[in-house]
């Protein structure tokens, strides 16, 4: 067992509510924010129809580049990214007004190709997904489905610089405020329930790998593992964070004790909880000749869930 970490309790926090799940409020603004969007507005790739009122030789398709504009045979380049079908047809009218008299222009959207929602992570089939109405998280969620040996419970919609976290379990039960509609541009990310597992190892009842559910503490994942064995060390248990390289000791005394009500501290995500056997040598053979960090994010890698 590797020696505790300097002032780890540092490093470690007591639990809060809904640790990586976004609150009610911000949920409600991701809403708000899709149901402003009035009238459609143009994106790349967008292929429109573009008519010219007794002009038939300026009418016909176009497509909107990559750069947001479409070029007419007299004007050239013309931007219409983001503008309404009304506002591109008054901008196309502008352009041909130095040319033409009395310009009068509509445009007809064909295909809403800009219209796509990007979904990666643990999905059966994730990739870009095209819509005409901006769909629900859940339609979403059911084009692509879910891997079946793996349920996960959370997911993430990225908007922008923005990221929005939600309980799938809250959704899938019944929570309809969280069946949020998405946008074009949306991306929705599903982690893999490797992501979200914490290992518990050791003289515990139930060793083994636990699904991380935030708010989770200390305490929740030793009661889930079935608690100490008679064989335990209950005086030096170990909360280790490879990532951070962090070695947090501690006993069961200060756990339960009204001392020391910080020491029951939150768990993160990839976080081993290792209680040792009481009496035995405190570095073992194998860990004599291995890097104690390095060992535990071994065990990690070729865990299975």
């Amino acid at each position: 067992m590797p020696d505790p970490t300097p002032d780890a309790l540092d490093n470690f926090a007591a639990p809060k509510r809904l640790t990586k799940l976004s609150g009610d409020s911000v949920v409600r603004a991701f809403e708000e924010e899709t149901g402003r969007t009035s009238d459609y507005l143009l994106g790349d790739g967008d292929d429109i129809y573009l008519e010219v009122v007794g002009r038939p030789e300026l009418s016909g398709a176009h497509h909107i580049g990559p750069d947001g504009r479409i070029t007419l045979s007299v004007a050239g380049p013309v931007m219409v990214r983001g503008s309404t079908r009304q506002a591109a047809a008054n901008a196309v009218a502008m352009a041909l007004a130095p040319y033409y008299r009395n310009v009068y222009a509509t445009v007809r959207v064909d295909k809403y190709n800009s219209n796509r929602i990007i979904v990666i992570g643990n999905v059966e089939k994730p990739g870009v997904l095209p819509f005409e109405t901006p769909p629900s998280l859940l339609e979403v969620l059911a084009q692509v489905g879910g891997q079946k040996q793996q349920v996960p419970t959370r997911c993430s919609v990225i908007r922008g610089e923005r990221i929005l976290w939600l309980d799938l379990k809250r959704l899938i039960t019944g929570d309809a405020s969280l069946n949020i509609r998405l946008q074009r541009d949306d991306v929705v990310y599903v982690p893999d329930s490797n992501e979200t597992s914490v290992f518990v190892l050791g003289e515990v009842k139930a060793p083994g790998i636990y699904r991380y559910s935030p708010p989770m503490s200390l305490m929740n994942v030793l009661a889930q593992a079935g608690g100490p064995t008679t064989d335990a060390n209950i005086d030096e248990i170990h909360l280790i964070r490879p990532g951070k390289q962090q070695n947090l000791s501690l006993s069961v005394e200060e756990l339960l004790g009204a001392e020391h009500p910080t020491r029951n501290v939150a768990i993160e995500e990839g976080d081993v909880l290792y209680v040792p056997r009481n009496g035995v040598f405190k570095v073992g053979y194998i860990i004599r000749h291995v890097n104690p960090f390095a060992y535990l994010l071994l065990i990690s890698t070729f865990a299975v869930p």
